[in-house]
């Protein structure tokens, strides 16, 4: 047997400390970043997977983060968009606490308001709050529903 015949899984190098965070809904792993506020220009190192075969999901996205623990704000939000993720914290490459996300009752300065008259939406310095429902989110100020593509309004 050739070595490349057997090599069927995904090698991601192990981090030393930090955060992984696992069965992320597939396609979501760019938007987790954005609701962490990772983008191009921060020195975080990043490992990250996507459309990844898993067996309980079918597909899911994997976001290792070195060097960083998330706060629990950061957790609540990333259950927006990712129900099932597990968060691992690692610490000397070894896994110390492995938690799944929950998502809160209300949801403050994550998610902007998509009506342009709302009082969050002008100059005012108003954070947006939203109550999380079954049928979606619930503008507090102006009555507005977000029901689909959520994570195009987080902030």
């Amino acid at each position: 047997m050739k070595k490349e015949d057997h090599v069927h899984g995904l090698v991601i190098s192990p981090i030393k400390d930090g955060t992984v965070i696992d069965h992320i809904t597939a396609g979501e792993a760019l938007n987790v970043l954005k609701i962490l506020g990772i983008t191009g220009s921060t020195t975080e190192c990043l490992s990250i997977a996507t459309n990844v075969a898993s067996k309980r999901l079918g597909r899911k996205d994997i976001v290792k983060i070195e060097n960083r623990e998330l706060r629990k704000e950061e957790v609540d939000r990333i259950a927006l968009i990712a129900p099932q993720a597990r968060i691992n914290i690692i610490r000397e490459y070894r896994v110390v606490d492995k938690k799944g996300v929950e998502i809160p009752a209300i949801l403050r300065g994550v998610i902007r308001c998509p009506n342009p008259g709302c009082i969050t939406s002008t100059n005012e310095p108003i954070e947006s709050a939203f109550e999380v429902l079954p049928k979606g989110l619930h503008c507090l100020y102006c009555d507005w529903w977000i029901t689909q593509d959520i994570a195009s309004h987080i902030i």
